[in-house]
């Protein structure tokens, strides 16, 4: 069932944060800047001569492990994960984010700061309809082991379903599903935050990465626990894979509807799910065309 299209919505003012990268340790001011309807959300590099611009669109995505990295040309954004979950999560569709770095800030590794700042400036509705990406069937991305998979709804609304496999160990198994509404990411999804293993954290510390990054900025995991760190909900981890699809379902550039559920998925899986559901959508509406063709006498 489709839902009514909604109006589309921007920010009412300028708003900021600034932090610092948690791969490169760059300082980094974000500057997230009102936009008119169907602008989307777009990157602007504040720090270079041209003002490059930077769609937040699946097709301006690279392949970087471990987070959403997006570029035109040689000018890129990284990180950008967080960020653009703050805006879908809380249906800001249009808006101009300035940067004065490559890396967004990691902050506390979640999306709070930025939702603060976002509600701060507050919200207001623009003229024109939101399109959507309505999934009509089934379509599944990944292997046997690693998959994301769309699945048709009949309540005209997103939710999003994660299973997290890490095997025994302090985080394990967790599973977490959310239809997704700006109350709904704010409470339960915008405070999980960036967690890892002792020993992934160690290894990107010997590579000359995460050099400022403490214990108590993210989640680092013991064998038994956080170190130096407290859970902010007892499935954090899981919230935390949830955001992050949130962020990559908004790389659609529309609103998704339907019920995607991923096991065991990442950034690269969850991106190749909104490029496969763009191409469907396209081929969908080139053959509609073809047939709506006046025929010959």
């Amino acid at each position: 069932m489709d839902s009514p299209l909604r109006q589309q919505r921007t920010i009412g003012k300028t708003t900021s944060v600034t932090g610092f990268g948690l791969w490169s340790g760059n300082d980094v001011h974000v500057e997230f800047r009102p936009a008119a309807p169907d602008t989307g959300l777009v990157f602007v590099r504040s720090d270079l001569a041209r003002h490059t611009r930077i769609p937040a669109a699946v097709d301006w995505r690279i392949e970087v492990p471990r987070r959403t990295n997006l570029a035109v040309g040689e000018v890129t954004v990284a990180m950008v994960e967080h960020v653009i979950a703050a805006c879908a999560g809380l249906q800001i569709d249009n808006c101009e984010i300035w940067v004065d770095e490559a890396e967004m800030p990691g902050m506390d590794g979640s999306s709070s700061a930025f939702v603060e700042a976002l509600d701060e400036a507050g919200i207001v509705a623009q003229s024109a309809p939101r399109s959507q990406l309505v999934v009509t069937e089934p379509l599944r991305v990944g292997s046997d082991t690693e998959w994301v998979e769309a699945r048709p709804t009949d309540d005209g609304v997103l939710t999003c379903e994660y299973h997290l496999d890490y095997g025994p160990g302090p985080i394990g198994r967790q599973s977490f599903r959310l239809s997704l509404s700006p109350d709904a990411f704010r409470q339960e999804l915008a405070p999980a935050r960036t967690f890892l293993m002792l020993q992934e954290a160690e290894w990107l510390r010997s590579s000359g990465l995460g050099t400022r990054v403490t214990y108590q900025d993210l989640l680092v995991f013991d064998d038994e626990r956080p170190i130096d760190n407290r859970l902010r909900f007892d499935d954090e981890c899981v919230r935390h894979k949830t955001l992050d699809m949130v962020g990559d379902l908004a790389l659609a550039g529309c609103d998704v509807i339907g019920h995607v559920v991923a096991h065991r998925s990442g950034h690269r899986l969850n991106a190749e799910l909104v490029a496969a559901l763009l191409e469907r959508r396209e081929a969908t509406q080139h053959r509609e065309e073809r047939r709506n063709l006046p025929r010959s006498a």
